[in-house]
């Protein structure tokens, strides 16, 4: 038999279609790798063992027919928390929470459902997804499956850790203000956040027009081939783009030869960052320049949008922790407590202030794409830090967790897509990400370079939990 643990979906894909693997052999070995690491790295709040070889079942007869449901059937994914999957509750990290089932899937576990994927759980996050890092009252800590001390970041931290260890080809994640990119870079796996609207959502979230939904995947050309599937239409979300999704691993392996690429180390304000991630970031911009691309350096500029995030992101922290009761209040988070505390102070005002400020912002970055198809940044400025801590504990970032993720939250301001690609390893073996970011609606393009990164520097990858 082949080693599943090590194989694409396209190479799963192509195995089925020959008869040489079954979606049931995959599925088995899918969850009996989630019972066996599960302990160490405590990334799923609900494995359905019985649905999943189930739906297993169900895809290998359709295979044996040759009729497949669609361009994923037989995959295995996994669903991030605050996401609805049909018959489970969404708890998103949060013992407030109602433990009720929800009734329908969300647009994008519909999508894959429909295309024949095998749902195999959710996975962890952060109470409400209000932290860059994966740990919550309701779920305990999630752990980085490349160094069981450190954090996977989040708040996507299961999804991101399921990837790299392959429990599922599949994993749907949210993206607020880094909570795709942020973990994947901390996990060394591939995650990009679509434009905003390509792919629907519902409910929507309570961070709205911050809020993405996308792939994270240990493969470029797995994202694209999940990003084909989940975005395609769904009318329940009045904001998405609810038009046909192309075909995004058309084109993908098209390089970058001839694109004016920017590479902006600090995008004009950042002031930390690691040397490590800054040398191993500059060289992976250059390894675009070497596939032909024209690489400079430059900033969009753009001043630091750090208040800005920080108004909508607080005083939306304010609003759910006001809506909940005070015997609620005392089984939360204490740090989305006092975010939510902060956020007080933030009036309606000044949250339109800054929900229309944003558009100041998208247009300075529309203005640098006339000149830059793309924009190069390191992903995070530091690499992966202990568990159990909102930001790095030798307090170099103070105490709010946005401060030492500069590099994500602009991007869903503008709304852009971004993608962290893995791009090396510190001296002490954690990953390292390069942020490519791209003009609205060019997804593909984005999707694009990171292929052409990835096959001139294959993603390191390993198969079970270190330390465990």
């Amino acid at each position: 038999m082949p080693d599943i643990k090590s194989l694409t979906a396209a190479e799963l894909l192509r195995l089925y279609h020959r008869h040489e693997l079954s979606p049931v052999e995959v599925t088995r070995d899918q969850l009996d790798r989630i019972e066996k690491f599960e302990p160490a790295i405590n990334a799923f709040i609900i494995v359905d063992r019985a649905g999943a070889l189930d739906a297993a079942k169900a895809s290998e007869a359709r295979w044996q027919k040759g009729e497949p449901l669609g361009l994923v059937d037989g995959l295995g994914a996994t669903v991030k928390d605050n996401v609805w999957l049909s018959g489970f509750p969404s708890r998103r990290g949060s013992l407030t929470s109602d433990p009720a089932p929800v009734k329908a899937d969300a647009p994008a576990v519909a999508r894959l459902r429909e295309s024949g994927a095998v749902i195999l759980g959710k996975t962890a996050l952060p109470e409400f997804g209000w932290i860059g890092v994966c740990h919550s009252p309701f779920s305990g800590i999630t752990r980085n499956p490349w160094k069981l001390d450190r954090t996977p970041g989040g708040s996507s931290g299961g999804a991101a850790a399921a990837a790299l260890l392959n429990l599922g080809h599949l994993h749907i994640g949210t993206d607020g203000a880094g909570s795709i990119r942020i973990p994947a870079a901390f996990t060394g796996v591939f995650g990009i956040k679509p434009s905003y609207g390509r792919v629907a959502a519902y409910p929507a979230s309570p961070f709205s027009i911050l809020a993405h939904v996308g792939p994270l995947t240990r493969t470029v050309s797995d994202a694209a081939l999940m990003l084909s599937v989940i975005g395609e239409p769904d009318g329940r979300d009045m904001t998405a783009w609810n038009t046909p999704t192309p075909d995004y691993r058309i084109g993908l392996d098209d390089g970058v030869h001839g694109l004016r690429i920017a590479w902006s180390p600090r995008l004009g304000y950042v002031q930390k960052l690691d040397p490590e991630v800054e040398a191993a970031t500059k060289k992976a911009a250059q390894v675009l320049g070497d596939l032909g691309a024209i690489v400079e350096e430059a900033d969009p500029g753009f001043t630091e949008p750090y208040e800005m995030i920080m108004t909508l992101w607080g005083a939306v922290s304010a609003m759910i922790v006001d809506a909940a009761s005070e015997s609620d209040r005392a089984k939360m988070d204490p740090g989305f407590l006092r975010m939510a505390e902060d956020g007080r102070k933030y009036s309606l005002a000044d949250y339109l202030a800054a929900y229309t400020a944003r558009a100041d912002l998208a247009n300075t970055t529309l203005r640098f794409h006339e000149k830059y198809d793309l924009l190069l940044t390191p992903q995070m400025p530091i690499p992966a830090f202990e568990v159990s801590h909102v930001t790095p504990p030798d307090g170099s970032y103070g105490d709010r967790w946005i401060a030492w993720s500069p590099y994500t939250y602009p991007f869903n301001l503008t709304q852009q897509p971004a993608a962290s690609v893995p791009c090396g390893f510190t001296s002490d073996g954690l990953p390292i990400g390069l942020q490519i970011v791209g003009p609205a609606h060019r997804d593909h393009l984005v999707l694009r370079a990171a292929r052409a990164y990835e096959s001139a520097h294959p993603f390191a990858s390993i198969d079970a939990p270190r330390q465990i």
